[in-house]
């Protein structure tokens, strides 16, 4: 009889329900699974710098944890190149990850962190065109074809395998030809942070209406400071602040646990990239020893912007049962990432560092006031004169044939 009730007796009405089915395949869940999966206890979760007690506040964490934008793998999506892959299964995972990560910048650095996503709630224009950012199209900023073919400027092959480092190396080129967000990506070297380096790069001029709205701050010439105080001040671009780590040879080195999680509680958290062999994930939070996790590994259909501009949003956010995995089996090859959208939220970022992170006597990661004297000179990325990004095309799908999808993670260099 049940089985009755689910086989309906019109074909076109079947046909129907597949393609419901199929659109919003793996988001079909009930919302009680979520209460299933975490542990009666008292202890506090940590989502991206937010806390949440989950005896007493399970519904405010599970809102909060599917509000995050959710990349997965796609399909039939245009090819990349023109004769490339149309899906990125196998190989895009650790690409859907950091689109993750910098999604979750934008939406701090737009709507903010407070704000909150509700089912077929209408929201705010800002949050449908960072959602445009990401679509599966050439014309989109941070796309899979963008980050794939720009990825072959660092080595990668269009179907090849990315490490939290090359991804973080990506976006950082990319976001130099997003004037709309206009952020300043600063990736880490030598696990070092240099702060002299951000504020010099993330330190603009706003000047008066007959010249440019921003330029770096010591390009202020003497016919600018003529002009007096009115004529210009002093701003701040909005920071994404990406830190590659090695944090072991083969597994993670339990002294830097603590510290690790300590990244999630601050307020200007973007979580991490990383994984295991195989598999990358993106870390928002922690529960205890385990990390709490948004997997892309679901291949979903390509979803486009329909006829009135919008996109339907329904499979970029995560209702399935959140993840969860012990930190001691996270690869050693990670990268953090923070947001800092004014500078004393990054002067605040580096007080949390100095008191929480560099108290250890096995350093996470470093953190120095002036630029290394051995090191090249640094100079803030400027956006190419050109109107592509450079990377070549693919010549064919064969190429692709003798990729290898063994998923390794980088050796960074410590």
């Amino acid at each position: 009889m049940a089985r009755e009730l689910w086989e309906p007796k019109s074909p076109v009405l079947g046909a129907l329900i597949c393609s419901v089915l199929s659109k919003y395949e793996n988001q079909i869940t009930i919302f009680a699974d979520y209460l299933e999966e975490f542990p009666d206890t008292d202890e506090l979760v940590w989502i991206l710098g937010k806390q949440h007690l989950l005896k007493t506040e399970k519904s405010k964490l599970l809102s909060d944890i599917s509000a995050r934008l959710w990349f997965t793998y796609r399909r039939k999506f245009s090819p990349i190149g023109g004769t490339g892959p149309s899906s990125d299964a196998g190989w895009g995972c650790m690409l859907r990850c950091g689109q993750m990560m910098l999604a979750q910048a934008l939406i701090c650095r737009h709507l903010g962190r407070d704000w909150n996503w509700e089912k077929q709630k209408e929201q705010p224009k800002e949050y449908q065109r960072i959602l445009q950012c990401f679509l599966d199209r050439k014309d989109c900023c941070y796309s899979i074809h963008q980050m794939a073919q720009m990825g072959v400027g660092e080595g990668k092959s269009i179907g090849e395998w990315f490490g939290p480092n090359t991804v973080a190396q990506v976006l950082k080129k990319l976001a130099l030809f997003d004037e709309w967000n206009s952020l300043a990506v600063y990736v880490s070297m030598d696990n070092t942070v240099v702060i002299e380096d951000i504020k010099k790069m993330c330190r603009t001029l706003s000047l008066s209406a007959d010249t440019p709205a921003e330029r770096p701050l010591e390009s202020l010439t003497a016919s600018n400071q003529s002009k007096g105080p009115s004529a210009c001040c002093t701003a701040w671009k909005p920071l994404l602040l990406i830190v590659p780590l090695r944090l072991g040879i083969n597994q993670i080195n339990p002294v830097y646990v603590d510290a690790f999680k300590e990244c999630f509680k601050m307020p200007q958290s973007l979580g991490a990239l990383g994984g295991k062999p195989n598999n990358a994930y993106y870390f928002i939070g922690f529960l205890g020893d385990e990390l709490i996790f948004l997997d892309p590994h679901t291949t979903q259909t390509f979803v486009d912007t329909e006829e009135n501009g919008t996109v339907d949003d329904q499979t970029f956010h995560c209702l399935q049962p959140p993840q969860r995995m012990n930190i001691l089996n996270l690869d050693p090859s990670v990268a953090l990432g923070f947001f800092c959208k004014e500078e004393k939220d990054f002067d605040s970022w580096c007080s949390l560092v100095q008191k929480e992170i560099l108290k250890e006597n096995l350093r996470m990661f470093e953190l120095v006031q002036k630029h290394p004297s051995h090191w090249p000179p640094f100079v803030p990325p400027a956006k190419p004169e050109v109107t592509t990004t450079g990377a070549e095309f693919i010549d064919s799908t064969e190429q692709l044939e003798e990729f290898d999808l063994e998923e390794d993670f980088e050796i960074l260099s410590i």
